[in-house]
């Protein structure tokens, strides 16, 4: 037997006398005189289902399970529901069958004023409302555009292992506990980014997968545990190669949910213009509003503030702000780490005319000044250009992607001291700088780039190192030892030093890809079971203690902690 022979949001005017099974959702229940009026749901849509109450019409709840066969008939002209796809049409019910009873729900379906943690305590149910659907379903499609634009450029999918050696990537290693071998421990990789190296090394000059990765870090907006991303690798490649891919990669995406794709090749720009410009290293293009120095035009100034600090930086914008608008800035670009914000027309009378004009300030519009080191400055200026961009109303609806690259190779460790990677230890230097002082190395650049949509990154790449000699300097610039590095990157090393072809590659994050592409505020709306904040599963309540004989299979023992309730 065949549960249904059409979707519910299937039917048209066209499938008026004839005799048809479907099945699904009941939506919502109307008595009239005798007669009910069902919507039945499915993924697809409504249909109107017509039958009497003594044909078991006044047993039905909402959400219960039905299969109901009767003959489509057109609605009377003014019946028509002009909402519905389906509106034209319903089926008048001869017999039907409930399939599965609910009980009485914690909320509607597709009631988004619902707390969100009771939405994933109860995701089934969230799972069945528009939203989730049309989430989850384009998350599928982007994929399966991906997937079709790699097999197009001639891209093998090669899966590589979830458990690994645990390597620095920026982020903590879930470990797992290995019961043959009491005390070691697996980590969950944080990305394949050395087995892909590998796979080139290995002769695989075309590697990609959409790989799962696993990241101890606080979760937000755009962080979970477990994530996605389109992982891809090649060999004999210049930086633009690279990019040309992931551009298709976007585009295909973009076609296969049935939205305009953006415009190729994207816009590019350097590491330092970002900074100076925009005061972040994923800046958003969709509008200007752009970072402007006066530190030379204040040199001589009479006004002290200027004319002694490290630079002056400022941004137009178009708004004059009263006192207590200023003030409230002043207040918010401290908690930034600000010494304070001058607005120009209040220290007007401490500037020449000549540095009035210098800062070029149309009328009705005010410049909003940071004087500090060039660092404090940007960082600042950048927060408050994307605030009072949204706080105006000044970000057109459109997309802009673009490339950010020449980044520096090392930046300093404030935790531990000395240096680290800006990207990972991997990424290689730009041509030209393969050696460099290891005691003193912030000048060097690498070639590294990142993609970012509307000031959000989607995802890093580099061209690698594939020259033996100049992964252990970076490996020493670091701070490691020979023996260290042997024994945390002995089988890398032992690997490029076995025929290495210059290679490079990309990782974009899926789910927050996704996120963008659907207008979503956050990842955890287009992931089918997501944690939340706090690191648990509502769904599962996960995590949860082990028992200690569990725990001592593997050689290991839970440490007594502090109730959270007592602290």
């Amino acid at each position: 037997m065949s549960w249904r022979d059409i979707q519910c949001g299937a039917l048209r005017p066209e499938h008026v006398g004839q005799r048809l099974t479907v099945a699904g959702w009941v939506d919502t229940r109307r008595d009239h005189g005798g007669l009910v009026f069902v919507d039945l749901r499915d993924h697809t849509g409504k249909v109107q289902l017509v039958l009497k109450e003594s044909e078991g019409g006044h047993e039905l709840r909402n959400e219960f399970v039905v299969q109901a066969v009767g003959e489509v008939a057109a609605r009377a002209p003014d019946a028509v529901n002009p909402n519905l796809a389906t509106g034209e049409v319903e089926i008048q019910v001869e017999s039907l069958q409930i399939l599965s009873r609910s009980t009485p729900l914690p909320f509607q379906i597709g009631d988004d004023t619902v707390e969100e943690t009771t939405r994933l305590r109860y995701r089934w149910l969230d799972m069945r409302g528009e939203r989730m659907q049309r989430n989850l379903r384009m998350s599928h499609a982007a994929v399966a555009g991906i997937r079709r634009t790699m097999d197009d450029l001639g891209f093998v999918d090669i899966w590589t292992p979830a458990m690994t050696r645990g390597t620095p990537e920026g982020a903590r290693d879930f470990l797992v506990p290995v019961r043959l071998q009491p005390g070691r421990f697996f980590a969950l990789a944080q990305s394949p980014q050395l087995f892909k190296q590998l796979c080139m090394i290995g002769g695989f000059d075309r590697y990609y997968q959409i790989a799962t990765c696993f990241r101890d870090e606080d979760l937000r907006a755009d962080r979970q545990f477990e994530f996605r991303q389109l992982d891809l690798e090649m060999a004999f490649v210049e930086r633009e190669e690279v990019l040309d891919v992931m551009e298709a990669a976007v585009v295909g995406a973009f076609e296969a949910v049935g939205k305009s794709a953006p415009a190729r090749p994207f816009p590019r720009i350097s590491y330092d213009e970002a900074m100076s410009k925009y005061g972040s290293d994923k800046p958003d293009l969709r509008f200007g509003m752009e970072i402007e120095d006066a530190t030379a035009a204040t040199r001589g100034s009479e006004f002290g503030v200027f004319a002694n600090a490290p630079c002056v930086r400022y941004i137009v914008v178009p708004k004059t702000f009263s006192r207590a608008e200023h003030e409230r800035l002043v207040a918010l670009t401290k908690e930034w780490g600000a010494k304070g914000l001058a607005l120009l027309s209040q220290v007007a009378k401490f500037l020449s005319e000549q540095e009035l004009e210098a800062f070029g300030v149309p009328d009705g519009s005010s410049a909003l000044c940071v004087a500090d080191e060039e660092e404090v400055a940007a960082h600042v200026l950048g927060l408050l250009r994307l605030h009072l961009a949204r706080e105006l109303d000044l970000i057109p609806d459109i997309d802009v992607f673009h490339w950010v690259f020449d980044f520096p190779l090392f930046e300093k460790d404030d935790e531990y001291g000395g240096w680290t990677f800006m990207h990972h230890a991997f990424t290689a230097p730009v041509k030209g700088s393969e050696v460099w002082d290891p005691s003193n190395p912030g000048d060097v650049r690498g070639q590294h780039y990142d993609l970012v949509w509307n000031g959000w990154e989607l995802g890093s790449g580099s061209i690698r190192i594939h020259d033996v000699d100049v992964q252990e300097r970076v490996f020493k610039t670091m701070g490691m030892t020979d023996d260290e590095a042997k024994s945390k990157f002995g089988f890398l090393l032992d690997a490029l030093a076995m025929g290495a072809p210059p290679h490079g590659g990309f990782a974009m994050g899926i789910e927050r890809f996704v996120a963008l592409l659907a207008g979503e505020p956050d990842i955890r709306q287009i992931v089918a079971f997501p944690k939340v904040s706090s690191g648990t599963d509502p769904l599962t309540g996960a995590p949860t203690p082990m028992p200690d004989g569990v725990l001592a299979e593997s050689g290991i023992r839970a440490l007594p902690q502090e109730d959270p309730a007592k602290a």
